[in-house]
């Protein structure tokens, strides 16, 4: 059980066990990081969108059987820096990558009826070799839209797999010696988790989809083919030059009327 931890009583020593958490478990949740009417807003204006991208060829991505990931545009409300600059999260993450690190990835993760079970696996490559445990390089940070129940589609993660080669992990989590543990959460709910922790998600019982946001962080000389960020020149000139650093992005004078999702290709 991970304990849960109000955002109004956040000590030192609060982020130094959330930090030790995601070095040993791979993963750290932070209850009640959000309050509730942003992610109201958020959930309201996703499902606009998510109604909107399903009528437009290529707007989702596939992920296997009715589960489908989007990009979510650079626009109100989803271009918030009290979310993705979000100084709790910072601060943890602060405390884990050793270098510069850079925000990459803002999607949606969107799991329907008739979604199965993903097959085990990890989103990144180990930097050189299982044989040599990789640090924590690149983070994904998850919270979701609506609850997640046993019901929807709960991610599902094996604890301390991000540090063991993938075929020992494997071989541990298939024979039970370690558990595929669900993680349900409340709106408003965040995690942290290591990307190379073996990983899948569960199936959507329910006839409502199941949102849940990623904000990918990597290490600022971690190449990212995969995934992009495009932000409105307006929106970009008027952050701070700190929050400018934290983007690895492409700023453009406007953004696309229609977006082709490439992020297909992420299992390992």
């Amino acid at each position: 059980m991970i304990p849960s931890i109000s955002t109004t009583h956040f000590t030192e020593n609060d982020f130094d066990r959330l930090a030790a958490d995601l070095r040993q478990d791979g993963i750290c949740i932070i209850r009640n990081l959000f309050p509730p009417e942003q992610i109201a807003e958020w959930a309201n204006a996703f499902a606009q969108l998510f109604q909107q991208r399903q009528a437009q060829p290529g707007g989702l991505a596939p992920r296997e059987q009715a589960r489908y990931y989007l990009t979510l545009p650079w626009m109100a409300p989803f271009a918030n820096s009290e979310v993705f600059a979000n100084p709790v999260i910072l601060r943890i993450l602060d405390r884990v990558f050793y270098q510069e690190y850079r925000l990459v990835q803002l999607g949606v993760d969107v799991p329907v009826q008739g979604s199965d079970y993903q097959e085990i696996h990890r989103d990144f490559r180990p930097l050189f070799s299982d044989q040599i445990v990789t640090p924590l390089y690149a983070l994904a940070v998850n919270f979701p839209l609506v609850e997640v129940t046993a019901e929807n589609g709960p991610f599902q993660m094996a604890r301390g797999t991000h540090v063991l080669p993938r075929e020992e992990a494997l071989v541990k989590v298939r024979a039970g010696e370690i558990p595929m543990e669900s993680f349900y959460l409340q709106p408003g709910d965040a995690m942290i988790r290591s990307p190379l922790a073996l990983h899948r998600g569960s199936p959507n019982q329910t006839a409502q989809p199941r949102p849940m946001v990623v904000m990918g962080y990597v290490m600022h000389w971690l190449h990212t083919a995969n995934v992009d960020l495009t932000v409105p020149r307006n929106y970009y000139d008027r952050l701070p030059k700190q929050t400018q650093q934290l983007l690895r992005c492409q700023v453009v004078d406007q953004l696309p009327e229609a977006a082709v999702e490439t992020y297909i290709n992420f299992k390992y």
